[in-house]
């Protein structure tokens, strides 16, 4: 027992006559661990650009809610009201009227 694992130590079975399927094993374990670390770099990137884009939503929304909010007060009556007097116009005093159109059957 002490001899197998001396000898694991020493990588004797990498230079034995029989190394040839120890050499395709090493190497598929290998490439077996560079896939890995590439697909976990690549899940990485992923996880930080979504963290990005989700600041970017959160940002845009924030931003659409002010510009709403703005919207709706230039909207009101009383400061179109306050804009167009400048001009001479002025909200009517007479109310408007309904006209109702009758229907031909």
């Amino acid at each position: 027992m002490k001899k197998g694992i001396l000898d694991l130590l020493k990588g004797k079975f990498l230079i034995s006559d029989d190394s040839v399927k120890n050499w395709r094993f090493f190497l598929f374990v290998s490439i077996l661990a560079v896939i890995m670390i590439s697909s976990a770099h690549h899940a990485d990137k992923k996880v930080h650009e979504l963290a990005k884009l989700n600041d970017e939503v959160m940002e845009l929304r924030s931003e659409f809610v002010d510009v709403r909010t703005k919207v709706q007060q230039v909207k009101l009556e009383s400061n179109v009201t306050e804009k167009v007097a400048a001009s001479g116009l002025r909200p009517s005093l007479i109310p408007p009227k309904k006209i109702m159109v009758a229907q031909k059957k």
